[in-house]
């Protein structure tokens, strides 16, 4: 029997990432070891206190239950606090605040409560993949914006006030921004904030990456009159080292939120409350824990930035996040091509810039998860590679 799939799947292929871990994992099965530099998925443990409060939390008899769809009063609290203490950005717990089981399901959320066929939604090139894919599954069209290392990675927008906006309702922007590391100045946010009051466009800002390698973390939020325009997206992923937690949380004005809960509420039944619980202690928790996890970030880039000499690419020392963005030597046709060869030559894995859109075609990202050893061990290995 065969079963076609629907058509909002035509077109919305699987994953990058999910092909290429198949590979490596293959090459893994027959002996050769790829180290991976590719995802952005943190190898360092959370806080201890937050896997104490887990472990407490889960050991009670009554904490099992199926849990509200708006996340328990605590947690709501608790992020209202952290965005006041390290965005100074004031938001109403009962109803500017929704946590969310990841940030990535906040993305399909907001699509799916907002979009419809007919309608068009900016996004930027280069960028989150998941940005396009949940734009294609809500039926809306998908309208991309360039970004370019001449701009600083900010959209030109003046180039899109020209263009017909009638139809675009959201516009996706990511700062600091994922896969270049750009940061938003704040004259530029301003202007965004501006541009989206002008053309009647909800900004739709993903935000995870504002505490890695960044003295000042930042949230579109903090620009006067910003609630009238935009949602705000955050991640306990990267900030707290919990990705496999599934802990985000979105933050808006009262409408927005209430009207992303409704299509939510039939998505899932609540988060589970020892991790509400557990999160609410990560969100707690003072400058000196990112303060800690940035000293080893530094460590890791330095790393990062010699590799990168080794295969002749050019790259922005002052850029933040996860991520380091590099433009590839001329001489090679595209980062696929650069990224596979690195992988069979000297069985490194290393995430080709064209996969976040064709602006990136000519970049290469790596991730800063791996110990500083793994880092060195894939120094020697391209360094041998280059040798032979």
């Amino acid at each position: 029997m065969q079963i076609k799939v629907a058509n909002r799947l035509q077109g919305t292929e699987e994953y990058y990432f999910s092909k290429k871990l198949r590979e490596i994992d293959e090459m893994n099965q027959q002996g050769t070891r790829v180290i991976n530099l590719g995802i952005g998925s943190p190898d360092l443990p959370p806080h201890p206190d937050v896997v104490k409060v887990l472990n407490e939390q889960a050991s009670l008899p009554n904490t099992h239950a199926y849990q509200g769809y708006k996340g328990i009063p605590a947690l709501r609290k608790a992020i209202a606090g952290w965005y006041e203490r390290y965005y100074q950005v004031t938001l109403n717990p009962d109803t500017e605040v929704l946590p969310l089981i990841g940030s990535k399901e906040g993305i399909m959320h907001i699509c799916m409560t907002y979009l419809q066929q007919g309608d068009e939604a900016l996004i930027p090139n280069p960028g989150y993949p998941t940005y396009r894919s949940a734009v294609h599954l809500s039926g809306a069209t998908v309208v991309d914006y360039d970004l370019h290392a001449a701009n600083g990675w900010l959209p030109d927008l003046d180039a899109l006030a020209k263009k017909d906006l009638s139809r675009v309702k959201l516009m996706w922007v990511n700062y600091p921004h994922m896969p270049t590391g750009a940061k938003v100045n704040k004259a530029f946010a301003k202007d965004l904030i501006a541009f989206a009051k002008q053309h009647n466009i909800l900004i739709c800002h993903d935000n995870p990456y504002s505490f890695i390698l960044n003295d000042q973390p930042e949230s579109l939020l903090q620009v006067e009159g910003a609630k009238e325009v935009v949602l705000e997206l955050n991640s306990l992923s990267k900030s707290s080292n919990m990705a496999g937690w599934r802990i985000g949380m979105l933050c808006g004005k009262a409408e927005w939120i209430a009207e992303v809960l409704r299509f939510k509420s039939n998505m899932d039944s609540g988060m589970f409350q020892p991790l509400q619980m557990a999160a609410v202690k990560a969100l707690e928790l003072g400058k000196d824990w990112y303060d800690q996890l940035n000293n080893i970030y530094k460590g890791r880039r330095e790393k990062v930035f010699q590799l990168l000499d080794l295969l002749g690419c050019n790259y922005d020392k002052n850029q933040v996040g996860m991520f380091v963005w590099a433009k590839i030597p001329d001489t090679n046709a595209d980062g696929y091509t650069l990224s596979d060869a690195v992988l069979h030559k000297a069985r490194v894995f290393i995430t080709p810039g064209g996969i976040f859109g064709s602006n990136g075609n000519g970049y290469i990202r790596v991730s800063l998860c791996q110990d500083e050893k793994v880092f060195q061990e894939a120094i020697d290995r391209i360094q041998s590679s280059i040798n032979q």
